[in-house]
């Protein structure tokens, strides 16, 4: 099995809203929609013959951020299945996102789909798409504030509850003393993490804020921290391309710290392979994806909605380490784990 004993809890939402997804109402195998779904991430389940829908999927995504690949490529195979011209766009900054959402709305699109790192900027922009009868739903960020801001479903995984999970696995480690590398400041999902982590380690935890837009300023404000307290012996970062920097940070500072991370991607999986990093947890970004926005379409053509309107449907935490990266490599190879 790939996934850890952490996340058989959250099977069965999990399972009930891939069969939902796969329950497709009227249904046909044309080659067109085959080779679109192909492309969008290897789903090949037919193209619904239902009427055409409009989707924006909004998102925090910065420049550069691959994580967020593997979210559209999820939202892509869903659009492509389900006859939805899916419209995606971003901004870090979150009035700037609340901006593309309230394009969305003034684009009388048929559902959104929004990440909520910075709920309290998002709460009035919801509020006017609700007013505006658009259903929305969250994905990735904001399982904690979702049904505050009017939020239909959420597909994500709990952040505390990983951040707590990577603790208690520090601590199976022996580690001693970690640095919780926060690449987005005000963030809530990544303060979460290092929350969660702190609270269940048992050892020291440092909290190093970098530029996440950096890599540059990333690799040398982590290697100057080793530099620093060579007493660091764990590095978690979160996110996968924050980790593969942290190992050149690691070599410079001449430091002996090991590398754990959030978040997966095909390079990631290969370093876990070779053993320069430790482990990962995975909350299954392109399952977020895809979930968000076959939900919008199964809302719209048969009134169905997830989690009853009160609980998220969780993705994750599970872990990935030497003994079962290989199961998950081949999926992260094609850019869809």
């Amino acid at each position: 099995m790939e996934r850890s004993s952490l996340s058989r809890r959250l099977a069965p939402a999990v399972a009930l809203a891939a069969a939902a997804a796969l329950t497709v109402a009227g249904c046909s195998s044309s080659s067109g929609g085959k080779k679109a779904e192909e492309s969008a991430g290897g789903a090949s389940a037919g193209k619904a013959t239902t009427p055409r829908m409009t989707v924006a999927l909004v998102t925090h995504q910065s420049p550069g951020d691959t994580f967020w690949d593997i979210v559209r490529k999820g939202a892509e195979a869903a659009a492509a299945k389900d006859n939805i011209k899916l419209v995606y766009s971003a901004d870090p900054s979150a009035g700037a996102q609340a901006t593309l959402v309230q394009n969305a709305i003034d684009q009388k699109v048929d559902g959104i789909a929004i990440t909520l790192a910075k709920p309290d900027a998002m709460k009035d922009v919801v509020s006017k798409a609700t007013q505006a009868n658009i259903p929305v739903v969250g994905l990735n960020s904001g399982v904690s504030d979702w049904r505050k801001l009017g939020l239909m479903e959420f597909f994500g995984q709990d952040e505390t509850v990983a951040g707590e999970a990577f603790g208690k696995k520090l601590d199976e480690l022996k580690a001693k003393h970690a640095v919780c590398v926060v690449q987005e400041q005000g963030n809530v999902g990544l303060t979460q993490r290092c929350d969660g982590l702190k609270k269940t380690f048992s050892g020291k935890t440092d909290v190093l804020y970098v530029n996440g837009t950096d890599m540059p300023s990333v690799k040398s404000t982590i290697t100057a921290k080793l530099k620093q307290d060579k007493s660091i012996d764990y590095v978690a970062t979160l996110g996968a391309p924050f980790a593969l920097t942290a190992v050149q940070s690691v070599s410079d500072a001449g430091s002996k710290a090991k590398i754990a991370t959030f978040d997966l991607n095909k390079d990631l999986t290969g370093a876990i392979s070779k053993g320069t990093i430790e482990f990962a947890v995975d909350q299954q970004p392109w399952l977020q994806g895809y979930l968000a926005i076959d939900s919008l379409w199964l809302y719209k053509n048969n009134g169905n909605y997830m989690g009853g309107g009160e609980q998220p449907v969780l993705t994750g935490p599970a872990f990935v380490d030497k003994s079962n990266v290989d199961a998950v490599a081949k999926y992260a190879a094609k850019g869809t784990r």
